[in-house]
């Protein structure tokens, strides 16, 4: 752990990740429990097409990328509740629409260069000194968030028209919600890559669940689950020279069926033995 840190990109990349890691695992355990799970795929896509206008362009990658993004997060917030079109469909549209965009317009200028591969796949070595201040703010925005206003957050997760009913703005932080996640997306696609950067937002919330039975639960279960991932990820991905983005999601895997297996365990019979067997 030592040697790897004193690498000044791999100590970047480590610290932009964990925070990235937090703040995708408190998002989305809201985001899977409205089943909104796929979000992060969806707007990984669209800021894979924004990536690609970008480097046609010849402007910054994350300059172009950002905007396009939360308009994106937040286009498909408003054709959910419109109605009209169901939040997977919606997601599916625009998601593929964007990577057919993207391919189309490197197809026509620059072809897959090192840096289109670095957004598609991750690169620790893309991620830079501001990318690890923004990740440290973001991470600070979503902890007042959660810290400030958990009560409202849970309500509006598990009924929205209850919610709503008692005078919480619902919108509001579903707004917050889409645009934290955009943001998240965003500054990880850099590192975890365009393809694989929605397990930080999918796996750590579907891991907690397997054991874990309330809302507080899960949340806090969640974020810590998803740190000791991506830290375990990291350091495997330096010891065996794999891909960081692919070593972090195979970390994941491994938790959730870890705590699959445990949560397959009848407990409450396990302790009714081991109370009757005692003196």
């Amino acid at each position: 752990m030592l040697e790897m840190l004193s690498y000044p990109f791999l100590a970047r990349a480590l610290a932009g990740g964990l925070m990235l890691s937090l703040c995708a695992a408190l998002l989305g355990v809201s985001l899977v429990l409205k089943r909104y799970a796929m979000i992060g795929d969806g707007l990984s896509h669209v800021g894979f097409g924004a990536v690609a206008l970008a480097t046609a362009l010849g402007a910054a990658p994350l300059t172009v990328a950002l905007p396009i993004v939360v308009a994106a997060a937040f286009l498909l917030l408003r054709v959910s509740q419109n109605g009209k079109l169901k939040g997977d469909a919606a997601i599916a549209l625009l998601s593929t629409s964007a990577l057919a965009v993207g391919v189309v317009i490197l197809s026509l200028t620059t072809g897959m260069n090192v840096d289109v591969n670095s957004y598609l796949f991750g690169s620790v070595l893309a991620l830079s000194g501001t990318d690890v201040t923004l990740s440290v703010v973001l991470t600070a925005v979503v902890l007042v968030l959660f810290a400030l206003f958990y009560h409202k957050i849970f309500a509006v997760t598990f009924d929205e028209n209850f919610a709503r009913a008692t005078g919480v703005r619902a919108g509001v932080y579903n707004t917050a919600l889409a645009l934290l996640t955009a943001v998240t997306i965003v500054l990880g696609m850099r590192m975890m890559g365009a393809l694989l950067i929605s397990s930080l937002i999918i796996f750590p919330a579907l891991t907690s669940m397997r054991i874990c039975k309330t809302f507080k639960g899960v949340t806090l279960c969640a974020a810590v689950l998803s740190a000791v991932c991506f830290l375990l990820g990291m350091t495997g991905s330096y010891l065996y020279a794999t891909p960081t983005g692919a070593s972090v999601v195979l970390v994941n895997l491994a938790a959730f069926l870890l705590f699959w297996g445990l949560g397959l365990i009848p407990w409450q019979a396990l302790r009714g033995l081991l109370r009757g067997a005692g003196p």
